[in-house]
């Protein structure tokens, strides 16, 4: 079984804010492949499904940001999940809009949701990142990832997340690479 997880803040107020991307994203992946209905659980919501042929738990912590990792240790106990098929999808503001990167391990990077991740289970699962890009002064970082995606960000948000759900078997299936590989390649196609 793998665990994937979709960080971002619970409510309305959120629900299409910068930050709340790998919710964005994780939400996309649950429909696509018909995962069963959301639930509560584990301080979140969980939906379980098959992708590649493997079981995952979906799971979408209803903590705020900086407090993810209490809801992705409980689940990770209770399901017995080695960490290292741990998948968290989240928000990256080093890297340009519609770009993904994924690997294994390393640091927080200044992001709270991932910071309290490490706290719970360790810094090695796998990471997600899908890119936001910057405001350009750090001073500007706050505000810019609590708001909300602008229309202009459509043109590269809205195929970026069917991009990463299509592609999400091959994470199941332990195949980063060629999942890196096929959204790059989707996202090149973008505006032909």
């Amino acid at each position: 079984m793998h665990l994937f997880v979709g960080l971002g803040n619970p409510g309305p107020r959120y629900a299409y804010n910068r930050h709340n991307i790998g919710w964005i994203a994780l939400d996309e992946i649950v429909e696509l492949f018909r995962f069963q209905p959301w639930r509560q659980k584990f301080q979140g919501l969980i939906a379980e499904g098959t992708l590649g042929g493997e079981k995952v738990l979906a799971l979408k912590p209803q903590t705020f940001m900086n407090e993810s990792g209490r809801s992705v240790g409980e689940a990770v106990r209770f399901f017995k999940i080695p960490v290292d098929r741990v998948v968290v999808f989240y928000d990256e503001l080093d890297l340009a809009p519609g770009k993904v990167r994924v690997k294994q391990g390393g640091g927080a990077g200044g992001h709270n949701g991932i910071r309290s991740i490490d706290r719970h289970i360790g810094p090695d699962y796998w990471r997600v990142r899908l890119g936001i890009g910057h405001p350009g002064d750090k001073a500007r970082v706050h505000g810019y990832v609590l708001s909300d995606f602008a229309k202009a960000d459509e043109a590269w948000l809205d195929p970026l997340i069917e991009a990463v759900a299509d592609s999400a078997p091959m994470l199941a299936l332990d195949a980063p690479d060629k999942f890196m590989s096929r959204v790059a390649l989707d996202m090149s196609r973008v505006g032909e």
